[in-house]
Order: structure tokens, then C-alpha cells, then sequence
């Protein structure tokens, strides 16, 4: 018999996080690490227990989470916005709390590609008039 499990995919930059939200005491494990481990600053790990803070659901759930690609701020974004779809999958009348808080929206700001004949995105190589 399959444990009762509620899955939540987050993306952010080029990260995306896999999350499963399952009944437990609010232990949170990423990529078999733990939490502390993974997350290096306080900041990160605040911002990731945002949505479980909001709807009071911080020890209810076991977060196991797999995440990939990008850096570690990106990759706690996706973790967040995975949580956050996984809680409105177990009770959708989360989502209302979740989306005044901004918690539901993709953040769709990623790297500008760089341009030809530039240096960068946008900057420009040393203008010589002679």
C-alpha cells in the first residue's frame, strides 16, 4: 500500500524542484540531505518554510524534496513555489492564503541572453571614435 503523498513541482531561473509533501512531523530533506546542510544561510531556509508558516501546516508534513540545475537562491525559489502548489493539491482551500501572498505566482525572471557584437546582454564593447 502506497503511503498518502501530495507533489508539487517548483521552477525558478534554471532550477526546478521536485516535492512531496507526506504526513509526518516537519522534517524537510533535499536531495537525501539534510535541510540545514543543503540551505546554507537562514534567509533561504526562512523564505523555503514561508508556505507551510502561512498555513500552519509547518508539522504536519514531511518535505522530501529533489531539486536540480541553477544556484542555491534559485533553487530555494523552486523549492518554495513547490511547496506551495503541493499544500493547494492536499486542500484547495489554501490556495486563496497562498496566492494573496504571492506564493503561487512563478517568478519568470531569468538571464537575458547576451547579443552578438556585445559584450553582454546589454553592455556594449568600448566605443572608439579613431
Amino acid at each position: 500500500m502506497a503511503a498518502v503523498q501530495y507533489y508539487g513541482t517548483g521552477r525558478r531561473k534554471t532550477s526546478t524542484a521536485r516535492v512531496f509533501l507526506r504526513p509526518g512531523s516537519g522534517g524537510i530533506t533535499v536531495n537525501h540531505r539534510a535541510f540545514d546542510a543543503f540551505f546554507p544561510t537562514e534567509a533561504l531556509r526562512t523564505q523555503i518554510r514561508e508556505p507551510l508558516r502561512l498555513t500552519e501546516t509547518v508539522d504536519k508534513f514531511d518535505v522530501l524534496v529533489t531539486v536540480d540545475g541553477g544556484g542555491v537562491s534559485g533553487q530555494a525559489g523552486a523549492v518554495r513555489l513547490g511547496i506551495a502548489r503541493a499544500l493547494v493539491e492536499y486542500n484547495g482551500e489554501l490556495r486563496k492564503q497562498l496566492k494573496t501572498e504571492g506564493l503561487l505566482t512563478r517568478d519568470a525572471r531569468a538571464k537575458e541572453r547576451k547579443k552578438y557584437g556585445m559584450a553582454g546582454a546589454r553592455k556594449r564593447f568600448q566605443f572608439s571614435k579613431r
